[in-house]
Order: C-alpha cells, then sequence, then structure tokens
C-alpha cells in the first residue's frame, strides 16, 4: 500500500502545571487515493493531530511522513503539493472572491485556473464580490476553493460544510469525491456523521488523544454488534425501575445504554427483541412513553466507545 501520510508514536505535550497530552502515542496510515475521516469530539486531539500533518504545528516527538517526506527537511516541497482547508480561515475582507483565488493560486507551480475552482463551489456569481460581503457558508466554500486551486495531490479539510445549507453540502460532497476519483487524497474531519459515512473509505476514532477504533463505515458498525437500534422511555416515575444489566439480556441485544433520560439498545433482531422488551417492561411494571427502531449509525459507534456525542465537549485540541 502506497502511504499518503503515515505517523508513528505522534505525541504533542502543551506545557502547563501539569502538562496537556493532547496527543498520546497516536499511530496513522492514510493510503493514497482514498478519504480518510479523523472523528472525536472537542479536545479530543483531532484538530492537533491534523495540524502537526500540516506542518502547522510541531510534535513534541514521534514520526511524521506526508508524501514520502518530512516537513524539517522536505517542506517546500510539501507545501506545492499539498491544500488545506482550515476550521476557520481568515481571508482579507478588501479582496475580491476572484482575486483571493487568483493570490492563492500564485502560491503554486501549477494548478487549476482561478475560475474554474471558484465553479468548482459554485461562487461563480460572488467572483467579484468583496470577501467582507460573504456569508459564513460563502467563505466558507472560498476556502474550499483556495484549497484546491494548486490542484493538490492530498487534500486536508477541516469540518468543511459547517455553516453550509443542505445544497451547498451536497454540492461539496460532489467535489470531494470527483478530487478523490482522480486518484488523490483526503483527510476530512466533520461533526456530521452522515458525511463521514457518505464520503469516507476509512475513519478513525480518536479520543484523549489516541486511536480507539479505526476501519471502514461498515466495519465500525458491525463491530457493535448489531445492525439496528432501539430507542425507548419510560415515564419520568418508572425510571428508575429499570435495570441496564436484565435490558442487556434481551434476546439478540448486544449493548444498552442510558442518554438522555432514554435507553439505547443495540442489537441484530428487532422482532425479536421487541415483543421481549414489552413483555419485560410490563413484568416490571413500568409505563411506555417512546419506542423506536431505525438502522445503525456511526453516532452509535462513537456513543459506545466514548460515552458521549460527537459534539459534546467545549476544549478544541
Amino acid at each position: 500500500m502506497t502511504l499518503a501520510i503515515r505517523c508513528r508514536d505522534l505525541i504533542k505535550t502543551y506545557p502547563g502545571k501539569p502538562p496537556v497530552e493532547a496527543v498520546r502515542g497516536l499511530d496513522i496510515d492514510v493510503a493514497v487515493g482514498e478519504c480518510f475521516g479523523l472523528l472525536g469530539p472537542n479536545g479530543a486531539g483531532k484538530t492537533t493531530t491534523l495540524e502537526i500533518v500540516e506542518g502547522l504545528l510541531d510534535a513534541t516527538s514521534g514520526d511524521v511522513e506526508v508524501l514520502g517526506l518530512k516537513w524539517k527537511t522536505d517542506a517546500m516541497a510539501i507545501r506545492s503539493r499539498i491544500g488545506i482547508s482550515l476550521q476557520e480561515t481568515k481571508l482579507a475582507d478588501k479582496l475580491t472572491v476572484r482575486e483571493t483565488v487568483v493570490l492563492f493560486r500564485s502560491f503554486y507551480p501549477a494548478g487549476r485556473t482561478p475560475d474554474a475552482a471558484i465553479a468548482a463551489v459554485s461562487l461563480e456569481e460572488k467572483a467579484n464580490s468583496y470577501v467582507v460581503k460573504l456569508s459564513g457558508g460563502q467563505r466558507q466554500r472560498l476556502a474550499v476553493a483556495c484549497a484546491l486551486v494548486g490542484e493538490p495531490e492530498l487534500l486536508f479539510l477541516d469540518e468543511p460544510t459547517t455553516g453550509l445549507d443542505p445544497q451547498s453540502r451536497r454540492q461539496l460532497w460532489d467535489v470531494i469525491r470527483e478530487f478523490k476519483n482522480t486518484g488523490r487524497t483526503v483527510v476530512l474531519t466533520t461533526h456530521y456523521m452522515d458525511e463521514a459515512e457518505r464520503l469516507c473509505d476509512r475513519v478513525a476514532v480518536i479520543d484523549q488523544g489516541k486511536v480507539i477504533s479505526l476501519g471502514t463505515p461498515a466495519e465500525l458498525i458491525n463491530r457493535l454488534g448489531g445492525e439496528h437500534v432501539l430507542e425507548f422511555a419510560v415515564q419520568e416515575t418508572d425510571r428508575a425501575k429499570l435495570n441496564l444489566e436484565s435490558l442487556k439480556r434481551l434476546p439478540s441485544v448486544s449493548n444498552a445504554i442510558e442518554q438522555a433520560g432514554e435507553f439505547v439498545l443495540t442489537l441484530s433482531e428487532p422482532h425479536v427483541t421487541i415483543p421481549a422488551l414489552l413483555d419485560h417492561l410490563r413484568s416490571i411494571p413500568v409505563r411506555l412513553a417512546k419506542l423506536t427502531t431505525r438502522s445503525a449509525t456511526l453516532e452509535d459507534v462513537f456513543v459506545t466507545l466514548t460515552g458521549r456525542h460527537l459534539r459534546d465537549g467545549d476544549a478544541q485540541l
């Protein structure tokens, strides 16, 4: 397998009392031609990891190779072959959209025309508008155009669709798919699980500075032990009567957790579990307030692995 990114025993520690270990011995391989997703809650270390790989931050220790090169000895060569769209990109307010993309195009020895990059993110009508006049979503698309204009071999997209309307999100998904279909590589962070499932060939779930699970979206979902999720709630006064261990013993159930006042069961055969669950609730007895079933998603994987949702937490590391 030819690697676009290779990380070994990556460590990043920030000084303090006590020191903050943002990344703790992280290993990642990203193959050429794949879309690789980094998933993790705020404070998990994924942004720190991404910035080290992008050459924006020095690691405390560890080894990083990008396109077979190293930042310490090959920084200019790497920069000419990668494109980056940061989570927050500050662009010059008094430049137009076209002037901004022309400026970024001048940083690369080769690439697509500025107008082609603008068209790729559907900003043609705003080409002569000043950046200060753009909406948040339009600025986000402009940042992606700046990342694409150098025709990079490796594209980093940190939360690329945040603030975009549903139509713009799907347009950007098409841009990412087209880029990948030419044999080039995408590294993506996102807070949208449907985005990761649709775009990523493989994802790494990062928590507390380490990779805690790695695989294709389908593989991670299968590791839950069930393809379906049953969510139910009981009357508030009855909730204390329920026991998670007894729910885990229901037929075809692989896991049971309680979150936000509801019970969530991972299972393989809903038609077997639901009658058994209803019998169990009647036997206690408790009164059912809500019951729904759905297919398992990466969000369920994430909650099972970390005990929290992707958007939980407030520290960005």
